[in-house]
């Protein structure tokens, strides 16, 4: 398999994005941004999607020398027990390895609380805006429940078995009103029954609604990468709700409705700030941007995609934007084969393309 050493190769041009918002390079020859592409058929379109993912599975090799957690952590994201790394000149499953115990830089897990029912707490050691460690509260768990990871799978830490299900129970207990909680809910709309509710360390108690509520009340565009994380999150508890409970969107209330209501805003800026050619804003949901460098495209359109394939029905997912968001996300990772994507980026365009495709035609057979 060959390697890929890619590494941060694009983390200064988000910063340089925010500098130069409302740019628009018209003179970038590979692109035609003001003129809609003819529509691509569906089965060419679930082909192009296939062969962007395979690309990047199978031809960029992480290892555990140029990368860390947090890439490594993003590729399990999108690939989950599929992804494989090099470790000590061998080619392994990355998911085994960090849950075996073996050394990962930024990969800094300990022991925590005890709990009355004997049971003990992991702690993942948060390094806020790393991008080799857990930068937001619960993100390892958060994009870990993603990635079809068990409450029961065993977790090594300083070499004694624990659980997944310990780092659940310590997102719990540590949990307090005004965290930033995106990958809390992840996880626990994920794992936990709907109207499990539990106390926290502090004695106040929890849910899933109460966490809805706090998450639906920041402004949009607040949070990790311009509040695409707590909009998927949102997105995915709202879907719960509304299976679990047999309601319709309009009969919703509460935190619920106020979750409902921040996700259909969400949308409609995605629409508002598109541009002709499936181009999305690199502010995401706060304003219309168009920059040329093709990393901060990468970026937006990858995150804006999970959202997206969360937030909309399978009929929506096949409306015409749609298609195109799709289609041009497609080009942007055909245009960065030869590159070094920065690995969140690159992982996050890759499961937003596996998302949508599961819910348009379903996993593809491996």
């Amino acid at each position: 398999m060959p390697r890929w050493n890619f590494r941060l190769a694009f983390s200064p041009l988000i910063l340089l994005c925010v500098i130069i918002a409302g740019c628009k390079d018209q003179d970038d020859a590979t692109d035609n941004i003001d003129q809609p592409p003819a529509l691509i058929a569906p089965d060419a379109l679930r082909a192009r999607i296939d062969d962007a993912i395979k690309y990047t599975l199978n031809q960029r090799l992480m290892n555990t020398r140029d990368q860390a957690a947090w890439q490594i952590v993003h590729g399990l994201e999108a690939f989950g027990r599929d992804l494989k790394i090099e470790a000590d000149g061998e080619t392994v499953g990355a998911l085994d390895y960090l849950f075996q115990g073996n050394p990962l830089k930024g990969w800094l897990l300990r022991p925590g609380d005890k709990f009355p029912d004997g049971s003990t707490g992991i702690i993942a050691v948060l390094e806020p805006g790393s991008k080799t460690g857990e930068g937001h509260p619960d993100q390892w768990l958060g994009y870990l429940s993603q990635c079809g990871v068990q409450l029961d799978d065993p977790l090594v830490v300083g070499g004694t078995t624990h659980h997944v299900r310990d780092l659940l129970n310590q997102a719990k207990w540590d949990i307090y009103d005004g965290m930033e909680a995106s990958w809390t809910l992840m996880a626990a709309t994920t794992f936990l029954p709907l109207d499990e509710k539990w106390k926290a360390k502090d004695g106040q108690e929890w849910s899933i609604e109460r966490i809805v509520k706090m998450e639906a009340a920041q402004p949009l565009g607040s949070g990790g990468c311009y509040g695409s994380h707590r909009l998927y999150a949102l997105s995915l508890a709202v879907n719960r709700c509304l299976k679990e409970t047999g309601k319709r969107p309009d009969q919703l209330n509460g935190a619920w409705l106020a979750a409902q209501e921040r996700i259909t805003l969400a949308i409609e800026r995605v629409k508002e700030y598109k541009l002709p050619d499936g181009t999305l804003s690199t502010a995401f949901f706060t304003r219309p941007v168009y920059i040329s460098d093709i990393g901060s495209r990468l970026y937006a359109a990858g995150h804006t995609l999970e959202f997206l394939d969360v937030a909309l029905s399978r009929d929506e997912l096949a409306d015409d934007w749609m298609v195109q968001v799709v289609n041009r996300l497609c080009d942007l990772l055909d245009q960065t084969r030869d590159m070094n994507p920065e690995c969140g980026m690159l992982y996050h365009a890759s499961h937003g393309l596996m998302l949508y495709r599961n819910a348009r035609w379903g996993a593809p057979v491996k």
